[in-house]
């Protein structure tokens, strides 16, 4: 039998834009807060979109967040007493993500992260895919196309830039599936 936090694990929660990656993580996190289960929660410092020391869902759901600028910042900064640790944005981290991640569940750290698995243009992004194959837990949300509402697994950007990361919701990137998805194509496709 093994006492609470005796027994560590990662979780993964990835998919494309507007699927509810950090609404799940928010839900699950709460949960453990309510149990009074001591957490920390991370947020990468360039994401401030909707306020800088939250984690805000696109449905407006938050719980309150440290902002941090490298996965070596998570690793300094995470208390002995923590036992669940909540992470939003991870593709936005280093890859020295996953080595912390690991370590911090081989010392009995339960760590929950959420992210995009692919960049606009389809391609495997930051730490994200290589941390499912290490994750015990993996959990691949996805949205609803915007184009024609089907299972959209990809993020669409829909304004022009070269830029890897362009920090926006609404109005910049959409959810499109298999069928709808055009890498590299920045423009609106009107719903039939």
């Amino acid at each position: 039998m093994f006492r609470r936090g005796d027994r560590g694990w990662i979780e993964v929660i990835a998919g494309p834009m507007f699927s509810g990656k950090s609404e799940e993580l928010i839900r699950r996190l709460v949960r453990y807060r309510i149990a009074q289960v001591p957490l920390q929660v991370f947020k990468p410092a360039l994401d401030n979109r909707y306020g800088d020391t939250e984690v805000v869902s696109h449905s407006r759901q938050k719980i309150e967040a440290n902002p941090v600028d490298s996965s070596d910042d998570i690793l300094a900064a995470v208390e002995d007493r923590t036992i669940v640790v909540g992470i939003d944005e991870g593709q936005f981290f280093d890859m020295g993500l996953i080595e912390v991640c690991a370590k911090l569940a081989e010392v009995g750290k339960q760590i929950i992260v959420a992210g995009l698995d692919l960049d606009y243009l389809g391609r495997p992004f930051g730490p994200i895919p290589e941390l499912m194959t290490r994750a015990e837990y993996v959990t691949k949300a996805l949205a609803v196309c915007h184009s024609c509402g089907g299972p959209g697994m990809f993020t669409q950007r829909v304004v022009q830039s070269d830029d890897l990361v362009v920090l926006g919701a609404e109005g910049a990137y959409e959810s499109r599936c298999r069928l709808c998805y055009r890498p590299g194509e920045p423009r609106q496709l009107e719903l039939e």
